[in-house]
């Protein structure tokens, strides 16, 4: 029988270089047979649709290794694009921008490398899920907690590199990470920080440097992969009391935006409170498998599923930490404030010592705790997928109002219903996570989505509100928007790209940064 299988060229890379990357990393360090591959895709993207398929996936053990693909990759010409975990699912999941590149995975690069309970810090390589780490401290320093995501099946450093939202005290402004091991384009290795010292004591406990601070040109960037990291770590505090922030009213939208950063300024709220619309409230909050993606509801189903699951309207997830007296003088404090809000309603049920976590149930209540889950995963019906449009709004609710209403009338003129949160990144900003869900096993339905989704970028963005991390299939759409001065931010990153990765091969395109000899793929 003759065998008509296609060979897609982009797709295929060399024998020569299959066989040095065998040699190097072992036959369980690559794959390129077409299903292997097909696995580490966006489970969320159209289907059947291989815009963004990669040619291999490989899988590192060590530093080293990740330094002698990046030479490959050079010597062959190859475009690279790095993944941790490969759960970036609804923001393009593990897939490349560019076609035919090969994905490097970390899920063998998963080691603790060290706890310090001194000083409260964890060294991590790219591999370590929330989980792993929260097991790591449960046995070797049970005293220390540290801030986490929604979903626990992600990488730190995955989740760290691309702005990833966690919700502990060092969720806010981003202060989770500190002193990072760097392989850059070229296979060289840096140290950022006072790892630049050769035995540096303080990489991992103090942020800045001598001369330009390099960290944050590394998030959400495509100049190096990050292989080591440290991670701030708190001490579980004597209480934890998980709050429950409701208004029965979508009208006392603005005012609960106004009293929450009121009380944030004045440092009775930490952490990054969440602050959540009926239908994801009902999920997030309450663990209800209220999620639809095949019909629209109505304003009474709304009101309905809102009463019924008591979220109301809106509903905030937030928390207090602290010494018992504190925390209990924080929480009068947040109550008298929210409760003078017309439809305020306030909940704590209880309040937990360190001993007492065993017994937290409910994922909103573990997740502020540092206990990682799955909870939102598993109430997800299997066809619902997302994709995210998060523009980056101020922490005044009139900005936070004007912006809801329009993202609203948008995602219910698609057909789409309202969902996600108003993720309160710090005193004064937060980030609108519109989660637009759809039947990703219905490739018009996503279409759908996706058109909204670039639609939003493009709208608000004319209104001066650009998102905080983009899908990959809107990263240049989404990248135009910061478009003042001709791009020259823009410019300057890509004059930085250049000549750090002459070649191009890594991760071109992310975030719409793309190199010279590339720049003509960067989408209209």
């Amino acid at each position: 029988m003759t065998d008509t299988t296609v060979v897609d060229p982009a797709l295929t890379l060399s024998e020569s270089l299959i066989a040095q990357l065998t040699e190097l990393l072992g036959p369980d360090g690559i794959e390129v047979d077409r299903p292997k591959v097909d696995e580490f895709k966006d489970p969320y993207w159209v289907p059947d649709d291989d815009t963004y398929a990669a040619s291999a996936v490989v899988q590192p053990t060590s530093t080293e290794q990740v330094q002698e693909i990046m030479r490959l990759a050079n010597e062959f010409l190859v475009p690279v694009w790095p993944h941790s975990q490969g759960r970036n699912n609804g923001y393009g999941g593990p897939s490349p921008r560019v076609r035919g590149s090969i994905q490097i995975g970390f899920r063998r690069m998963n080691k603790v490398l060290e706890i310090n309970e001194e000083l409260a810090y964890a060294v991590v390589e790219p591999g370590v899920r929330w989980f792993d780490l929260h097991a790591a401290l449960e046995e070797q320093a049970p005293g220390l907690t540290h801030s986490v995501p929604d979903i626990g099946w992600g990488s730190l450093i995955g989740n760290s590199m691309d702005s990833g939202i966690t919700y502990m005290p060092y969720g806010a402004d981003y202060m989770l990470p500190c002193g990072m091991e760097v392989v850059l384009p070229s296979g060289e290795l840096l140290r950022t920080g006072h790892g630049a010292i050769p035995g540096g004591k303080s990489w991992h406990v103090y942020k800045r440097n001598l001369g330009p601070t390099l960290e944050p040109l590394f998030i959400q960037s495509n100049l190096g992969i990050v292989t080591k990291m440290g991670v701030w770590l708190k001490r579980k505090p004597e209480a934890y009391a998980p709050l429950i922030l409701s208004i029965g009213e979508d009208a006392d939208l603005a005012l609960a935006i106004d009293t929450i950063r009121e009380l944030r300024l004045a440092g009775h709220l930490e952490g990054v409170p969440s602050l959540y619309p009926t239908l994801r409230a009902a999920v997030m909050l309450t663990d209800d498998p209220v999620v639809t993606a095949r019909r629209q509801l109505t304003p009474e189903e709304y009101r309905e599923i809102g009463i019924r699951t008591g979220v109301g309207a809106w509903a905030a997830r937030a928390a207090v930490w602290g010494d018992r007296d504190i925390a209990e003088l924080k929480i009068a404090k947040i109550k008298a404030a929210w409760e003078k809000i017309p439809s305020g309603r306030f909940v704590l049920n209880r309040i937990y010592s360190p001993e007492e976590y065993g017994e937290i149930t409910l994922a909103h209540e573990k997740i502020q705790a540092g206990i990682p889950t799955l909870k939102a995963v598993e109430l997800t019906p299997d066809h619902v997928g997302h994709v995210g449009f998060s523009p980056v709004v101020p922490m005044s609710g009139e900005q936070v109002r004007f912006v809801v209403d329009e993202l609203r009338t948008r995602i219910l003129a698609h057909g789409l219903n309202f969902s996600g949160g108003i993720l309160i990144t710090g005193e004064r900003s937060c980030v609108i996570v519109c989660g637009m869900q759809f039947d990703h096993t219905d490739g018009d339905s996503v279409r759908n989505a996706m058109s909204l989704a670039k639609l939003l970028v493009k709208e608000l963005g004319e209104l001066g509100y650009g998102e905080y991390r983009a899908h990959l299939d809107f990263m240049d759409l989404a990248s135009d928007q910061y478009s003042f001065n001709d791009h020259a931010y823009r410019r300057f990153v890509e004059s930085i790209k250049d000549a750090v990765d002459p070649n191009g091969i890594l991760s071109p395109g992310r975030h719409g940064i793309w190199p010279h000899n590339r720049r003509n793929e960067r989408s209209a």
